[in-house]
């Protein structure tokens, strides 16, 4: 029954030409000479110099040595990466904060204090925000009091100027004066980036508003190069809200499409625009161009930064990149139309990093999972060539099922794969055409790799063949000798044994999944849109139908317990000899049918054809418990379906346990020459209540709370050696210890031990000189003996 419940490298580089030596431990200190002063420089486990170098490393050969092995091969040692850099497919992929071939270049600003705040170290191209926050008494609590721009105009990444929030200001106030202050809307901008830049605390009117505010300053004819990097990350910002209504879904809607028309025209020689949520990107294509690839390279934290965005605006093919894997690519070739026109075209990009600006209605991300979304625009061109490559999310214990290449439709507000169609999953990623431009995406469907239960073990299975036999020959007797008994409640002990004995034969033989889902599953080849993010198998049948009986026959076992309980009670409390009138008639009734209307009401609740696990488990037959990340979830049948009712029925009988212990103990206080034997036989009838009354699943429910793990053994045991010999304990005690057994076993001993053995005997006399008549007789005796022999000498 337990399978109810339980449910360092060490590396050696030398760079030549005397640039720097690097021997180390990886992760720990490692020791740099400087090759202009030959002086030791130590840098921490971050990688930063602690003293007396900058913080990109000169390395003027790219390549490692090689090391001779002997005259004729030679061997590369392995690359090592550094500052966290993870070796992936023989390249480095770094931290956002490093760059390099093995992370050892710096790509940020350095921590440092502007204009009396201090601002931490920040990725280059990011904003920076002060750590000075804004007291709890005023309207900007807990948000930054300034932040600093990013800035790039003498050379070597730095901190720009520095902007501070007004306390007073709102969203709502900056809306308001945004039209009416043009002068103002660089200071406006930045004040909306502060306000959003905690959007875990931005309500569903928040976000409407400021995506409002970013939309309009996108719009703006006087839109700078740092207005747009303020309202691009506002909506960087914006794709970590998680509050939704209505209206912020019009608003955000109207923001992708205003980010299209933004990424296709040139504003101020804003090219490219990189925050961790959001890129934009806008490229001039010579009208000879064949083809254009726009490539985002995977780094450790899945954030976007700048140098990991990539642009080909001349090549025939999609090509892999040679820097490591990516997140997306996409390549558009031009139809001959706009090399005919001989002038330059604009193409825009966007990559989102989630899909918060476009919730579907067709498709439900029911397991959380996201998915990045690509635009790419061109304008009003048909005959294009679209290929795109996509990432496969990760999804923890799940494999992918199918996936489908999917655009944005404005009109139908929701994906669709018109003019798009896919290619077979590779090791590059998801591959999909189409043969238009807009936003695109990969919706992707996985199936659980389910861990099916092991085969039971041999306690279990022993325990459950003895408690079979042991309550075959209990209900036999129950009713063989019904008529001998008539004080006895036949009716309750034979259902209860009934139903346990049907949920064990059940148990054994049914409970492993038939249909089990083994193997790697095969990709669709039609681009079909799935309704949800996570696929579950249609219903078969026979696991399902396990399940019912399963969940049926055990609440009906503690139902007929629960019933002998009050049997006993009602015995007791009134005094009676035999049960009370039309009392068998209600226990059948409340016996079958009470667990009849659990279970249905759970199928009806908890039960779908095309997702039967709303009601069971996959890896085997029984009552679903777990939520996808295997954590117990009360939502979940198991719990209201079966451990509510069976708590309240174990509450029940354990009450009526003590009732009977503490009456029956008192009875005869004055009985000396049996006291002994009484209190043992009253210690007996108490323990074969307990049986009887299933308290044994008590302790199932001290193995959910359980912390220990010592404890846990313990009871886990305890647990399958009692529940699983449940029958065979009720057989002992209420059958064979019975008197009428007694008696029978006596009797048979006794026959057995006074069996004669019929045997062939002739008695013979002998005379002198003559023979006498022989006779034959047959007789029955206790032993083998001859008869007795008479001779006359």
């Amino acid at each position: 029954m337990k399978e109810l419940w339980i449910m360092a490298v060490f590396a050696t580089v030398s760079f030549p030409q005397g640039d720097l030596t690097i021997s180390s431990v990886i992760p720990t200190t490692i020791d740099i000479k400087n090759p202009t002063t030959d002086d030791p420089i130590t840098l921490n486990t971050t990688g930063l110099p602690t003293t007396g170098y900058p913080t990109s490393i000169p390395v003027t050969s790219t390549s490692l040595p090689t090391t001779s092995t002997n005259s004729s091969t030679t061997t590369t040692p392995p690359l090592v990466c550094i500052n966290g850099g993870e070796l992936l497919s023989g390249v480095c992929i770094c931290p956002d904060e490093w760059t390099g071939e093995t992370c050892s270049e710096g790509n940020f600003c350095n921590s440092t204090i502007k204009d009396g705040f201090s601002f931490p170290r920040t990725v280059v191209g990011w904003s920076a925000y002060t750590d000075k926050l804004y007291d709890e008494n005023t309207t900007s609590a807990g948000l930054a009091v300034a932040l600093a721009e990013f800035s790039d105009d003498t050379g070597s990444p730095q901190f720009g100027k520095t902007y501070i929030l007004q306390w007073e200001f709102t969203l709502s106030d900056i809306l308001e004066n945004i039209s009416s202050s043009p002068g103002h809307l660089l200071q406006l901008a930045f004040s909306t980036q502060i306000l959003t830049s905690r959007p875990e605390r931005l309500s569903a009117d928040n976000i409407t508003t400021a995506a409002q505010i970013a939309n309009t300053l996108l719009q703006s004819a006087n839109i700078t190069k740092a207005i747009a990097e303020a309202a691009v990350t506002t909506i960087s910002q914006l794709l970590n809200t998680s509050e939704k209504s209505t209206q912020e879904r019009v608003a955000v809607q109207k923001l992708t499409e205003t980010l299209e028309k933004f990424s296709l025209d040139q504003h101020n020689n804003v090219s490219l625009v990189v925050q961790p949520n959001l890129v934009v990107q806008s490229v001039q294509v010579p009208s000879d161009s064949v083809g254009i690839q726009f490539t985002a390279l995977t780094g450790r934290s899945g954030n976007f930064v700048a140098n990991r965005i990539q642009l080909n605006t001349n090549t025939s093919e999609l090509i892999t990149s040679k820097r490591g894997p990516t997140d997306v690519q996409i390549f558009i070739k031009f139809p001959p139309v706009l090399h005919s026109k001989n002038t330059n075209h604009s193409i825009g990009f966007v990559l989102y990093q989630n899909d918060r600006f476009f919730r579907s209605r067709a498709f439900s991300a029911s397991s959380g999972t996201s998915r990045r979304v690509i635009s790419a625009n061109l304008g009003q061109v048909s005959g294009l060539h679209v290929e795109m490559v996509f990432k496969p999310t990760a999804v923890p214990n799940a494999s992918l099922y199918d996936f489908a290449c999917v655009s944005w439709n404005y009109t139908l507000k929701d994906w669709s794969t018109f003019g798009c169609s896919k290619a077979n999953h590779s090791e590059d990623g998801l591959r999909c055409f189409c043969n238009h431009t807009t936003n695109f995406a990969v919706l992707m469907s996985f199936r659980k790799d389910f861990k099916y239960a092991e085969a039971l073990d041999w306690i279990t299975i022993l325990g459950c063949s003895m408690s079979i036999i042991g309550l075959s020959l209990t209900i036999t007797f129950q009713i063989t000798t019904r008529k001998s008994r008539k004080t006895n409640p036949t009716v309750l002990l034979v259902s209860a044994c009934m139903c346990l004995l049907i949920f064990t034969l059940l148990f054994m033989l049914g409970v492993d999944n038939p249909h089990k889902q083994l193997g790697k599953p095969e990709i669709q080849g039609d681009n079909i849109l799935p309704p949800s993010d996570t696929h579950t198998e249609r219903d078969r049948g026979p696991c399902t139908a396990v399940a019912v009986l399963l969940q049926y026959f055990l609440l009906g076992t503690f139902t007929w317990n629960t019933l002998y309980a009050t049997h006993v009670f009602l015995m007791i409390r009134n005094s009676l000899a035999t049960s009370p009138s039309h009392f068998t008639a209600y226990t059948v009734a409340i016996g079958w049918g009470l667990p009849a209307v659990v279970v249905a009401l759970t199928l009806g609740i908890s039960y779908r054809v095309d997702n039967p696990l709303g009601y069971r488990q996959e890896e085997f037959c029984w009552l679903a418990a777990l939520d996808p990340k295997g954590n117990f979830d009360f939502k979940l049948p198991m719990f209201w379906g079966f451990l509510i009712p069976l708590a309240f029925m174990l509450i029940f009988n354990t009450v009526v346990l003590v009732y009977f212990a503490v009456t029956t103990g008192k009875t005869n206080p004055n009985l000396t020459s049996t006291r002994h034997t009484s209190m043992k036989k009253k210690f007996l009838s108490s323990f074969s209540l307990a049986v009887v009354l299933g308290l044994s699943w008590i302790l199932g429910y001290l193995l959910l709370i359980t912390q220990n793990e010592t404890m846990y053994t313990i009871l886990n045991i305890s647990f399958c050696v009692l529940t699983t010999t449940q029958g065979l304990q009720i057989f002992i005690l209420f059958t064979a210890r019975t008197s009428i057994v007694k008696k029978k076993m006596s009797s048979a001993l006794k026959s057995v031990s006074s069996v004669g053995i019929l045997l062939p005997t002739r008695a013979f006399s002998l005379w002198r000189g003559e023979r006498s008549d022989q006779v034959e007789s047959s007789t029955q005796q206790d032993t083998v003996s001859f008869p007795p022999c008479s001779t006359d000498i």
